[in-house]
């Protein structure tokens, strides 16, 4: 949609994310980043923490469960989504004002951890409905890998840069 704000956000989980499904059975996962800049004081030569950002967040479907199995409290993420202004009454009538993000991708930051990554089994329905366009389907059979190198049928390798002291000069293409 032409016109949104979009925004990218590096910060740290304030909880695990919460992950609960609607009547109709879609999963929604929701969580707070708090986000605080730093700086470096010259005068004092040491750096002080700005004012932090708290930012509701939320992701849907199968994104839902694989934010919700995968990050947790503390983590230190780097999240893009669409900002969305949601107004409403609360209890004692008063009108409110929410500001959130609804994630768009989202992943851990590799600053001060490590990550692995493992394909997780598509149920199909293409971007935002989950699933992807790599194989899996949702059946029990295994994910085919669309960038690996076909594995040769003898199992022996034809790859010349793979002998151990087999170098020459010849290109081996």
């Amino acid at each position: 949609m032409a016109g949104e704000t979009i925004i990218t956000v590096v910060g740290n989980l304030t909880a695990d994310p919460e992950l609960r499904y609607t009547q109709n059975g879609l999963a929604v996962a929701n969580f707070t980043i708090a986000s605080t800049p730093r700086t470096f004081d010259r005068a004092s030569n040491e750096w002080k923490d700005g004012e932090a950002l708290f930012l509701r967040a939320s992701v849907w479907r199968e994104f839902a469960e694989h934010v919700a199995g995968t990050l947790t409290k503390g983590s230190r993420v780097i999240a893009q989504g669409r900002l969305r202004q949601r107004n409403y009454q609360d209890r004692d009538g008063n009108n409110r004002t929410s500001i959130e993000l609804e994630i768009d991708e989202i992943g851990p930051s590799l600053r001060y951890a490590t990550a692995s990554i493992t394909r997780a089994q598509s149920s199909g329905g293409g971007p935002r409905g989950g699933g992807s366009n790599y194989g899996g389907g949702g059946n029990n059979a295994p994910v085919e890998e669309p960038w690996a190198p076909a594995a040769p049928a003898d199992n022996s390798s034809n790859d010349p840069w793979s002998t151990p002291g087999g170098y020459s000069d010849d290109t081996p293409f």
